[in-house]
């Protein structure tokens, strides 16, 4: 079984190396793109990913790359046999959010990568992926629709997802289960690596 693990946003893809080793030794081909370069919509870079990666896969998202695995899922529900989310919100930006990515957007295009953002990815690669964050579709439907094993991941320091909500899109899924990590904030398998490893290798257990 192929495991395709998708990148958070400010990170790429390198985010993954803590567990590559574990998974290739439990046996998982890994697949592990990225996402900068696809054009401003998840939809599209899903649609791409489709044409890339051959046969069914569990599909393990942080974040951005969350987004991502529920538009993978949304385009091809028989491909997608299992998903990890990360910290993934699943409903669409409120038009609050969308203005603080806006201005984001405009402050990565002016005055390049903010010093305090942890990144060497390029300013106007983190802009478009923040068009595509911007206006993804609301996913509520497409969890409750999976018929795969659905795992929600979230740190109880998240300011992104809150355990509530994490617990409620879990419960929407028909198989779904949530993991919270104490201390940890909006990127568990970054802060938190050994225990995220643990974690994703008993789900992905499951194609073993």
């Amino acid at each position: 079984m192929k495991a395709v693990v998708l990148h958070a946003w400010p990170l790429d893809e390198r985010m993954w190396e803590p567990q590559l080793g574990l998974l290739h030794a439990a046996g998982f081909e890994t697949v592990v793109p990225r996402l900068y370069g696809r054009g401003p919509s998840i939809e599209a870079w899903a649609s791409q990913l489709l044409g890339e990666i051959d046969g069914q896969f569990v599909a393990v998202g942080a974040s951005m790359g969350g987004y991502t695995a529920l538009a993978l899922a949304r385009r091809s529900p028989e491909r997608v046999v299992g998903m990890a989310l990360l910290g993934s919100p699943v409903t669409a930006d409120t038009s609050e959010r969308r203005a603080e990515r806006d201005e984001l957007i405009a402050q990565l295009r002016s005055g390049g990568v903010p010093a305090d953002l942890d990144t060497d990815v390029e300013a106007e690669d983190l802009a478009v992926a923040q068009e595509a964050i911007r206006d993804r579709p609301d996913s509520t439907s497409v969890v409750g629709a999976f018929g795969g094993p659905l795992l929600v991941c979230v740190g109880d320091r998240d300011d992104v997802l809150s355990v509530g909500d994490a617990q409620a899109i879990a419960d929407r899924a028909l198989r779904g289960t949530l993991h919270v990590f104490p201390g940890a904030g909006h990127l568990v398998s970054v802060e938190q690596p050994s225990a995220f490893g643990d974690v994703v290798l008993e789900f992905l257990s499951q194609w073993t």
